[in-house]
């Protein structure tokens, strides 16, 4: 076997390099779809809407806040509760939500396994919400 010559071996050093640049970029987007766009789970909370705003700074984003209650007393009040926050990319539901502070909902959410800044600032994204009744 005759030994290669420098241009074989830049040939052979710049195919993997190429190679290795290619494995890194599909590992990448598959690492970003997975921590970003992936729904980890989906499910339904209920409880009382008390907060929805629209903020941030150079992004806005819907955000809203649930009181999850295990317990109520004889007035309807929440005792014992946890609060779920949630964030909401649909500006018709967005609307639909502001309406309804103050009210016991339904929503269903889908989670991400991460929060990229101009979607939301909460894991949580909700996109539908019925009344409780």
């Amino acid at each position: 076997m005759a030994p290669l010559k420098g241009s074989e071996i830049m040939k052979k050093i710049k195919k993997t390099f190429r190679f290795l640049i290619i494995v890194f970029i599909f590992l990448a987007g598959v690492f970003i779809y997975g921590k970003y766009f992936y729904t980890y789970s989906d499910g339904y909370r209920a409880g009382l809407l008390q907060k929805f705003s629209h903020k941030g700074n150079i992004f806005k984003t819907y955000e809203g806040e649930i009181i999850l209650s295990s317990v109520t007393s004889t007035n309807n009040v929440a005792l014992a509760s946890e609060k779920f926050y949630f964030s909401v990319s649909d500006k018709n539901l967005a609307q639909q939500l502001d309406t309804l502070q103050g009210q016991f909902v339904i929503v269903h959410y889908r989670q991400k396994n991460g929060v990229v800044f101009w979607r939301g600032e909460s894991a949580y994204f909700v996109d539908n919400v019925k009344i409780k009744k």
